[in-house]
């Protein structure tokens, strides 16, 4: 399947359950889901998991990604450091679809802790059906990727 329906999913210990839930979720929405973990509830470190997505994002691999921690904070953080990648925390579908339609984003990042499944999985829904309006926000993209940046 080419990456145009490939979302990549990785949280940390925190969120493996809700990550669950998402896969099957995006699954049933017709995209393609590339897990990278973890598998095991044991303590890990979510600026790895967050990089790790991150890449598969930036290399093209996978269109778009899907991270997970207890606040989906400290990962997004993670993620973002990688370049090319623009992802949200978000905890509404609002702002789910805005992130995509204004700023492009290419990954989103949700709290496990901070939101419940039935939510998580309508946020999910929002950023994948969401599609980049591109115009006058598209130089906005432009200025948050470029190297003077905003």
């Amino acid at each position: 399947m080419s990456s145009s329906k490939r979302v990549v999913l990785s949280s940390d210990h925190a969120a493996i359950e809700l990550r669950l839930a998402v896969a099957a979720h995006v699954t049933s929405l017709g995209w393609e889901v590339v897990d990278i973990g973890p598998t095991t509830t044991e303590s890990t470190h979510y600026p790895l998991h967050g990089q790790a997505a991150a890449e598969r994002v930036a290399s093209g691999d996978c269109t778009l990604g899907i991270i997970l921690c207890g606040t989906g904070q400290g990962i997004m953080m993670a993620a973002n450091k990688v370049a090319g990648i623009r992802c949200g925390v978000c905890s509404d579908t609002f702002s789910a679809r805005m992130i995509r339609q204004h700023n492009d984003a290419n990954m989103l990042s949700l709290g496990a802790r901070v939101i419940g499944e039935g939510l998580a999985l309508d946020i999910v829904e929002a950023f994948l059906t969401a599609t980049f309006e591109g115009g006058r926000h598209a130089t906005r993209v432009e200025m948050i990727e470029g190297p003077g940046q905003a």
